[in-house]
């Protein structure tokens, strides 16, 4: 990891869903990447830069490829880039990364942000009241499983990500809205098994900076806007953290 404790300042971002079905994202993305993250000590993305990934390669994935040169020439000009899998690009990989200038990232993860440890996570596995898709969440990061996916021929590795699109959104639409939020026993959970006092995570789509106070300890989450509409991301330095728009 890059040394965090000098001044400057840390982004954030998650859930951009980049396909070319939506280029103004893409758009925004690109422009975030010149004109916000430039000069930055490091971008983290936690998770979901694709709509999908099958593969790294996938080398006739346009999008894909032109976000490695963007995010190739910000890691050049000395801004620190990493990625942590989301629930919709678990398959990028090493040669994807390299192709960045990215360094992967476990998740979760505990990082210094200028003297305060932080905790990222994609936050998924914070949904826990959605059983259904914990247990998806269990399946495909499964190494073995993975293994075998990308054993498949490309083309059917398509189809089986357009399946799993179409049967997300159907899922979806028949579940309550609070299932698909955090559990906040897991929050607290996570918060007390860390013993960190900062969170930050994406997936809700649900951009938020939430306070709570467990066993005396004033405790923050912060969760990261998706790219759908505006887009937007989390700024963080020595004095705190500010969620900003595009």
């Amino acid at each position: 990891m890059s040394d965090q404790t000098s001044p400057g300042r840390s982004l954030f971002i998650a859930d951009l869903h980049l396909t070319e079905e939506r280029p103004p994202a893409t758009g925004r993305f690109f422009h975030f990447l010149e004109h916000v993250a430039r000069g930055a000590d490091a971008l983290y993305i936690l998770g979901d830069l694709f709509e999908y990934w099958v593969g790294d390669d996938d080398l006739n994935n346009a999008v894909g490829q032109d976000t490695a040169h963007k995010l190739q020439a910000l890691a050049n000009s000395g801004t620190a880039v990493y990625f942590m899998h989301g629930n919709r690009d678990f398959l990028v990989a090493q040669r994807y990364a390299a192709q960045c200038g990215m360094t992967l990232v476990a998740d979760p993860m505990i990082v210094d942000l200028y003297g305060t440890p932080t905790l990222l996570t994609h936050g998924d596995a914070l949904c826990t009241d959605d059983t259904q898709y914990q247990q998806f969440r269990k399946l495909v990061r499964n190494p073995i499983i993975q293994r075998m996916l990308l054993w498949l021929p490309l083309r059917m590795r398509h189809a089986l990500a357009g399946s799993a699109r179409a049967g997300s959104e159907q899922a979806k639409a028949g579940k309550p809205y609070a299932i698909m939020d955090v559990n906040q026993k897991a929050v607290t959970q996570i918060f007390a098994e860390r013993g960190v006092r900062r969170m930050i995570h994406g997936h809700t789509h649900r951009p938020a900076k939430h306070e709570l106070t467990v066993s005396g300890k004033k405790l923050e989450r912060w969760v990261l806007p998706d790219w759908y509409d505006e887009g937007g991301y989390l700024v963080c330095t020595e004095e705190g953290c500010t969620l900003g728009s595009l």
